[in-house]
């Protein structure tokens, strides 16, 4: 099996270091770069921000490099910058010839981008190829949700091919580290529930059309699916918890609903991809479940799964809880999913 080197664009961040952590022993892809900003030039151990653990020897002593694809050296890049720096970077990468695949928002919306979540959307990897084309680029780039969107959508998508989605009503409760470093002050948080995140149910609604859409010839069609969110940030570390109503077509009990859930499997899972979990959707029954203490790290790759629980049902309308690891299924672990996908359909060779 081949293997593929890869640079960590903005890797001294939180989501930057669990890139490193997952990618330490992965299979096809190995670290040969780094990049950041402020810490041009130092030992990456050096320049961690937060409570990071020790990267392993070999990176630990990796200098940072400048993000800038005259510096780099690698078949392809993930890249976990901060908003506008993506903007600016990740297209001189991609016209450098670079595959990028991004958790930043930069790019997600724009029509020849692919949004993906593999085990929804694989087939909108075909974006690449007129994205080069349009573009002139001789690489490409490719985009992965808002943390917050991946937890709502992986249970939404079966539902929706199953039953058929018409509305859905989500309230998050985000976790303080999809805020990055230093994140919210303690001072604002502790024993708080702030009822708003800039910019994030705008995401969240726009995204979850993009995701569930049909490619059809060169644009993705947006699913005809209302979603109104509202998003919080709540005194909990890791994981995004959702409060979720979908309004379906077809009928169905709470068990029927339970059972296409988590009978759900896609094609990351028909593949083995080597970040995919055996189950992308946890059912649990208890009727205090899931907890973000317990299941964020939920699955067999720990914290690839959405955990949904409270599953109840009346006429045409479900609710739920759905739990998910923003910082790994919503960021690293999604990207480096997505990357395993497209290497699968031959979009690193070239």
């Amino acid at each position: 099996m081949p293997t593929y080197s890869v640079a960590i664009l903005g890797a001294t961040g939180m989501v930057g270091q669990h890139y490193i952590r997952m990618l330490q022993s992965h299979p096809w892809f190995k670290i040969k770069a780094l990049t950041g900003k402020d810490s041009v030039g130092r030992k990456y151990v050096e320049a961690v921000r937060g409570e990071a653990p020790t990267p392993p020897k070999e990176i630990a002593e990796m200098e940072v490099l400048p993000t800038d694809p005259k510096k780099v050296d690698a078949d392809f890049v993930f890249s976990c910058l901060p908003t506008e720096a993506a903007r600016e970077a990740e297209s001189r990468f991609a016209e450098a010839g670079f595959p990028v695949f991004s958790d930043a928002a930069a790019y997600r919306m724009e029509p020849d981008v692919p949004l993906i979540v593999p085990e929804i959307n694989s087939s909108h990897l075909e974006l690449v190829h007129l994205q080069k084309k349009r573009r002139g680029w001789d690489g490409y780039i490719v985009t992965t949700p808002n943390c917050t969107t991946v937890g709502l959508v992986l249970p939404l998508h079966p539902l929706h091919i199953n039953l058929g989605l018409r509305r859905v009503i989500v309230t998050t409760m985000q976790a303080v580290s999809g805020a990055g470093y230093p994140g919210v002050a303690s001072l604002s948080i502790l024993g708080n529930v702030i009822p708003y995140i800039s910019g994030e149910e705008r995401k969240v609604e726009t995204e979850t059309a993009k995701i569930l859409g049909r490619l059809q010839g060169n644009i993705v069609e947006p699913a005809g699916v209302e979603v109104y969110a509202t998003c919080t940030r709540v005194p909990t570390i890791d994981g995004h918890m959702e409060s979720v109503m979908a309004e379906v077509e077809k009928k169905a009990d709470a068990e029927t609903v339970a059972s296409v859930l988590e009978e759900y499997v896609s094609v990351p899972q028909e593949l083995n991809l080597p970040t995919a979990p055996r189950r992308p959707i946890i059912v649990r029954r208890e009727e205090d479940r899931p907890q973000t203490r317990i299941d964020v790290d939920a699955g067999s790759v720990p914290g690839m799964s959405v955990s949904v629980g409270r599953i109840r049902v009346t006429d045409n309308i479900i609710r739920f809880i759905s739990l998910s690891h923003n910082l790994i299924r919503g960021a690293a672990g999604g990207t480096i999913l997505t990357a395993e996908l497209a290497k699968h359909y031959g979009l690193l060779d070239g």
